[in-house]
Parts: structure tokens; sequence; C-alpha cells
């Protein structure tokens, strides 16, 4: 809740900055500032490019856009210097965070640090700029508090590293701690002698080159919520490849894995289908036997996975006997299912 109340707030910051930009553009071109009026115009473009304009809206190519009017606005910024006055002077004081927000931090530290120079030595040459120096005061100043607030930034951000766990796209939890508690389930389900499993699910789109990426993308926000309504409280899924899960069932015999692997995969076909994608999804059940450990679960869940691809996808293919070295006797469990 607290994501979509930020997401919320960020969207209508972001709609009202992009209209009160606009304003001035279109009050300055009417009074003759055409300088004022197309750095505005590029300032609204960097707003209206922005993930935050509009936050289900897919990511690319926009910010490349978005860095495209940022290039104009610099550019713009850079010829006031010698156009004069300085009437875009002001604009001078958000360039350091505009910069950091949209650039990689090395080539933003080099565009702060060369505006920084033009601006000192543009000063020497406005003589009858009668507060130019008052004027490059206030941009130092501007500048040192533009680089704690990045420095805070980074700092937060390394902070919270650890501390986030879910992909932002779907709400599942990050690869990178699936190792780690997959690791601490199989000793708990080896220690209470219990069984557990783990079911590997995928979209088809090497069956369908239909769809482009960007509306596969957009649907994968509802996929996450989805597996989230469909999975105990005390189960846990994972974002393992851009277009593939990996849900943990303590508990669970490879049996009833199964039958929990179809109930996701209809459903999810059934919600593709109903957004208009011609997509179907396979799933791969994997159940712990002794010997296993997290990487080797997770490998038979991705043969498994891979071999109900190969079989022509939408279906749900067990790991047995198969993916093992000839051993004619018992399989595991059978597949596929669909």
């Amino acid at each position: 809740m607290a994501q979509m109340a930020e997401k919320f707030l960020l969207s209508k910051l972001s709609r009202a900055g992009f209209v009160a930009l606009i304003a001035i553009a279109t009050l300055c071109a009417v009074l003759g500032e055409p300088m004022v009026a197309a750095a505005a115009a590029a300032a609204a473009g960097i707003v209206i490019a922005g993930k935050t304009f509009h936050p289900n809206r897919v990511h690319q190519p926009w910010p490349r856009i978005q860095q495209a009017f940022f290039v104009v606005l610099l550019l713009i910024l850079l010829a006031s210097f010698w156009t004069g006055p300085w009437i875009l002077s002001h604009w001078l004081y958000a360039l350091p965070l505009v910069a950091f927000a949209l650039v990689p931090p090395a080539a933003a530290a080099v565009v702060t640090l060369i505006i920084a120079v033009l601006a000192m030595i543009a000063t020497q040459w406005a003589v009858g700029l009668a507060d130019r120096h008052q004027m490059i005061s206030a941009f130092l100043l501007t500048l040192l508090l533009s680089a704690l607030l990045v420095f805070l930034r980074d700092y937060k951000t390394r902070q919270l590293a650890p501390l986030r766990r879910t992909d932002e796209l779907t709400q599942a939890a990050s690869r990178e701690y699936l190792s780690a508690d997959l690791h601490k389930e199989i000793q708990r389900s080896e220690r209470e002698g219990t069984d557990m499993s783990i079911i590997m699910i995928g979209l088809d789109t090497h069956l369908s080159d239909d769809e482009p990426d960007e509306d596969i993308r957009s649907i994968l926000p509802r996929i996450g919520r989805y597996l989230h309504s469909q999975i105990r409280d005390f189960d846990t899924y994972y974002r393992v490849a851009d277009l593939q899960f990996l849900v943990i069932l303590p508990g669970i015999s490879t049996s009833d894995a199964i039958a929990r692997a179809e109930t996701i995969r209809k459903g999810l076909a059934t919600l593709l289908e109903s957004h208009g994608m011609n997509l179907t999804v396979s799933t791969g059940i994997a159940g712990l036997n002794i010997g296993d450990d997290a990487n080797s679960l997770q490998q038979s869940a991705a043969n498994a996975l891979r071999r109900a691809q190969q079989q022509g996808g939408n279906r749900s293919q067990a790991y047995s006997s198969w993916s093992q070295p000839a051993q004619p006797s018992q399989p595991r469990a059978e597949g596929p299912v669909a």
C-alpha cells in the first residue's frame, strides 16, 4: 500500500509539474522570450518521459527519450551564457540534481563540473550583470547542497539494499535470496521429515513471436499478483528470470505440487487470454529427494520446465528419470500432466 501511495503521489506531482512547465513555455513564447520557452518545453519533456508520469508504462525506450530532452535543456543553458542577459541563470540551480537523476553518476559529475567552470568564466564577461558575483556564490552553494543530497541518496540506497527483497515489477521475492531461502527450507524439511516441492513457471514465448516484448512486460505485474493470490502464507515465490518464476512449497509432495502447478498454469493461461495475449504457460515440478541441495533442486525444476517446453509447451512436467543417466527403475513422478 505504501508503494502504491508513493507512486500515486509522484504521478500527481509529475502531472502538475508538466502542466506548470507547459504554461510557462506558452506564456514566455507569447511574451517574446524564446530561450525561456524552449528551456521550459525541454523540462516538460523530461517530466513527461519520466516513469513517475505514468507508473504503469513500460520503461523502455523512455529513459533514452528523457536523456535526450536533458541534452536539449543542457544545450539551451549553455547557449544562454553567450546570448545574455542571463535570463536562464536560475535554471542552473536545478541542473546538478537533474543530471544525477537522469544520467550515470560519472557523466553527471563531468556535466556539473563543466557547467560550473563555464558559469564562472562567463560571469567575468557579463560586466553588465550587477549581481553576477552573488549569483556565482549562490550557484556554488547549490552545488554543495546537491552533492550532499546525492551522497545521502546513494548512502540510503546502499543501506536499504539488503532489505529490498521484492522485485519492483512483480512484487516477487528477488532471485538473490532464492538459494539461501531454499537451503533453509531444505534443512527444515530434512529435520522435520516432511515433504517439500518447488514449481518453476515459464511463459512459452518461444512458441509465439507475435507478442511484442512491451506487451509481455506490461502483464508481469498482474502475473505477480495472481501468483501471490495462489500461494499459502508460508509459501514464497521468486522471479528467477525475465519471464520465469519459482515457487517454494514446504510440506507439499510431488503429486500435490503437480496439481497445484496445473491450477496455476491454467489460471495464468486464462489471465493471458483475457488480456488478448496469444501465450501459453508451462511449469516444471521437482520434489525434494535425499541428497538434494538448493542448486540441484533448482536444476531439477529447470530441467522439467525445459522438457515441458520442448514437448510443445502449455503443460506441466514433473522431474523424473528421463533427466538422469539411464536408470529404468521407478521414476519419481510422471509428466506431462497437461
